[in-house]
């Protein structure tokens, strides 16, 4: 076996993995799981309702770190709104100014990135709400719904979880 060398490796990375590797109990997944079908099924049936936008794709991977991982510094009010906010912004001035070539989609992610970074709002699913924005070839309407608007609604599940549900903090802080 000339790759034997490398079992005892893998297994060293492998216990590596796991030390970094955030572990949940069960309580902790099932209200993970609860918020965030709250929290979509409420953005689904307001927008149903109202027949104002307010579902996208992003706002699903931000219920990731707001119910799944509601500790996280990227997953604090700030972030949420502040990251997703600017990057709508980003891409709708990308839009406007530059059009939807696909150097634009890079463009306005990594505007959204360096916006997040500079003003500390960095929020991972900001950079799919950018290229999101490129692609529909969105409008000032975006940034309001169904990026803030959605924001918000997420939000308010994810305090109404942090203030109902013993042992459940959150925020941790808010600006």
């Amino acid at each position: 076996m000339a790759l034997a060398f490398l079992v005892p490796l893998i297994q060293s990375q492998r216990r590596k993995g796991r030390a970094y590797q955030p572990s949940f109990r069960p309580t902790e997944v099932l209200l993970s799981w609860t918020g965030a079908l709250v929290a979509i099924t409420l953005l689904g049936l307001i927008s149903a309702a109202s027949r104002y936008p307010l579902v996208a794709a992003p706002l699903g991977a931000s219920s990731v770190l707001l119910f799944g991982h509601p500790e996280s510094p990227l997953a604090q009010p700030r972030n949420l709104l502040l990251g997703n906010g600017l990057a709508a912004l980003a891409s709708v001035v990308c839009v406007a100014w530059l059009g939807t070539a696909p150097w634009v989609m890079g463009l306005a992610v990594a505007l959204a990135i360096a916006a997040g970074q500079l003003l500390r709002c960095l929020h991972p699913p900001a950079g799919a709400v950018a290229l999101l924005g490129v692609l529909l070839h969105a409008g000032p309407s975006y940034v309001v719904a169904p990026v803030l608007a959605g924001s918000l609604v997420l939000l308010l599940v994810a305090l109404g979880f942090g203030w109902l549900i013993p042992g459940r903090r959150y925020p941790h802080h808010w600006f």
